[in-house]
């Protein structure tokens, strides 16, 4: 069965061009479809199939498309903000395209690990507390560790304000450094359950989510595609069991 959309929508949806810009680009003969000059922007075509050029480059369609980021310090975890930098404002000009945001966030002082998607279901799966997908986050702490806290975290810590937060996973990796694994994602759960152990988070780096690892070669602000291995994994939790 074909896959039949709207020229100016397709184009629309894998780039950063308006859907007036499209019009205005059709009718002075820069689109082409199959190596023919098409100069109506609202024909049906098949982007499964069928061939785009737009001023002569080839459009690459993909329904969805999925990235990781590796986040640094001072970006908001949103896709716009009228006062500070997004990590949507780190997407470069080649992998950009509309209606783009991240599948949850980091806290604008947390670095790591950031998937950059436009398929809602997917973000939706992967946030679900129910999915069991666990987030991976090292922390270094402002004191060292007591020696209490995997216990503490491991049957559910409750946050100062009454909340009861799910049992996480916790391993104590340097005298002042843990990490820690939850499936939820709560407002600054992690700095909040280390705060309910007297505890202050200096540094927090999201490393995993499911499977998925952060890429080392990834610096902070870079982004890369997913490969669809590598989408998969997140929704692997096998290692993961609290």
């Amino acid at each position: 069965m074909k896959n039949l959309q709207r020229l100016d929508k397709v184009i629309s949806t894998q780039t950063s061009y308006s859907r007036k810009e499209i019009k205005s680009l059709a009718k002075q003969g820069d689109i082409c479809v199959n190596s023919v000059v098409c100069k109506q922007s609202d024909v049906k075509i098949d982007p499964d199939t069928d061939v785009v050029t737009v001023c002569s480059e080839k459009i690459e369609y993909k329904q969805y498309v999925y990235y990781m980021l590796n986040k640094p310090k001072g970006v908001l975890s949103a896709s716009n903000d009228k006062s500070a930098p997004t990590v949507i404002d780190l997407i470069p000009d080649s992998l950009y395209r509309k209606n783009l945001f991240p599948a949850g966030r980091l806290d604008k002082d947390t670095t790591g690990l950031l998937i950059i998607t436009d398929d809602g279901d997917y973000a939706h799966r992967m946030l679900a507390p129910n999915k069991k997908v666990y987030k991976h986050y090292i922390a270094t702490l402002e004191n060292e560790l007591t020696g209490q806290e995997k216990e503490q975290f491991e049957n559910g810590i409750v946050l100062n304000d009454g909340t009861v937060c799910q049992k996480a996973y916790f391993e104590k990796i340097g005298s002042n450094r843990a990490l820690v694994k939850i499936c939820e994602g709560k407002f600054h759960q992690v700095k909040k359950m280390f705060s309910a152990c007297s505890h202050t988070v200096v540094e927090l780096e999201r490393v995993q989510i499911g499977e998925l690892k952060l890429d080392p070669a990834l610096e902070y602000g870079q982004v890369r595609e997913l490969t669809k291995e590598e989408r998969e994994a997140v929704f692997d939790s096998k290692n993961d069991q609290i």
